[in-house]
């Protein structure tokens, strides 16, 4: 299940005695900590409330927690954070953690209380019997990060939930900036939320002016301008990055790293695979390949390859002469627009 599905459940139902929280999106994994929390009445929580991280706690001092009766309560709510033995991470830690001992609380889960394991990995170690016991018992909640499509829902169904509305270009502008990072999205939505308090309806105006464009975003405009051979538009962009107080070495090294990326696209295009598996491939977040692919069908491979050379020839010589960097991005115009 998701954690809205959690939120849901949780509301509705008697907990599980185990869960396991995985994924590496922390925005989630901190909205499942709040619905968990909202088990426990707040005049409880100091005494029926544990936080343990396994990086600097045993794991016996959890589970003594987990096995202690509530006190003046109806349940306790033990939360186990970066429990790291489940995973084949190899820790540089002295903390021993008694395996055998959680592998017995598994099968005996203690009925007042929830243990919740808070794992902000990618995916455990299968192979662990210790992961195969907990897979047994364990209710099990997804905090991976969300999708282009799944990050819009979640952005216009909690805005709904707090009586607010987002107009169309402001949500795809909203998208645009934040790389569709759901993390970075629902951080911005506190300032927009902020701002659209008394319309409760947040423009496009708006988060043109609060969400502000990552050096990423403005290096695609000028990517696309170089494509295009428009020169003019070109050095605007450049000059506007320098006037930012952007260094002309990291400018040309994100340069070099999106060029980089649109001719592994366009290989993969070749190669035919699908949009997802090239993320999966390159690593890459889903959003930064859809954009991707929208340029790279315009241009060829020997285009791409082209100014990609271009730029390691500026980068050399930002390393090794004293050359005025506009006057380089200049020639690199020049010679790539020929």
């Amino acid at each position: 299940m998701d954690v809205t599905e959690l939120t849901k459940q949780l509301k509705t139902a008697a907990p599980a005695m185990v869960y396991l929280i995985l994924g590496t999106q922390q925005v989630l994994q901190q909205a499942a900590v709040d619905s968990f929390l909202q088990l426990i009445p707040a005049d409880q929580r100091v005494m029926n409330v544990g936080r343990y991280d396994m990086e600097v706690t045993p794991v016996a001092s959890a589970l003594d927690d987990a096995m202690a009766a509530p006190f003046f309560g109806e349940r306790r709510l033990v939360l186990i954070n970066k429990p790291y033995f489940f995973t084949a991470e190899k820790k540089g830690t002295k903390v021993e953690h008694d395996l055998d001992s959680l592998a017995n609380y598994l099968a005996h889960p203690e009925p007042s209380t929830v243990l919740v394991f808070l794992a902000p990995y990618e995916k455990l170690d299968g192979r662990k019997k210790i992961v195969k016991e907990l897979k047994k018992v364990a209710v099990t909640v997804s905090a991976a990060p969300l999708d282009e499509r799944a990050a819009r829902q979640q952005v216009v169904a909690q805005l709904s939930a707090a009586d607010f509305q987002i107009d169309d270009d402001a949500l795809e502008t909203l998208v645009q900036r934040t790389n569709a990072d759901f993390g970075l999205m629902m951080a911005n939505l506190t300032k927009l939320k902020i701002l659209a308090y008394q319309e409760k309806r947040i423009t496009k105006s708006m988060v043109t002016e609060l969400v502000p464009q990552s050096l990423d975003d403005n290096v695609f405009d000028l990517v696309t301008a170089v494509l295009r051979r428009d020169q003019v538009r070109s050095l605007e962009l450049y000059q506007q990055l320098l006037a930012g107080q952007k260094q002309p070495l990291q400018i040309n090294a994100v340069l070099v790293s999106q060029f980089r990326l649109l001719i592994q696209l366009k290989v993969l295009v070749q190669r035919g695979l699908s949009q997802g598996s090239m993320a999966s491939k390159l690593n890459v977040h889903p959003y930064r390949v859809k954009l991707g692919l929208r340029t790279v069908r315009q241009f060829t491979l020997a285009s791409l390859n082209n100014a990609f050379l271009g730029l390691i020839e500026i980068e050399r010589q930002l390393k090794t002469t004293q050359r005025d960097p506009e006057l380089l991005f200049q020639l690199f115009l020049l010679r790539y627009s020929r």
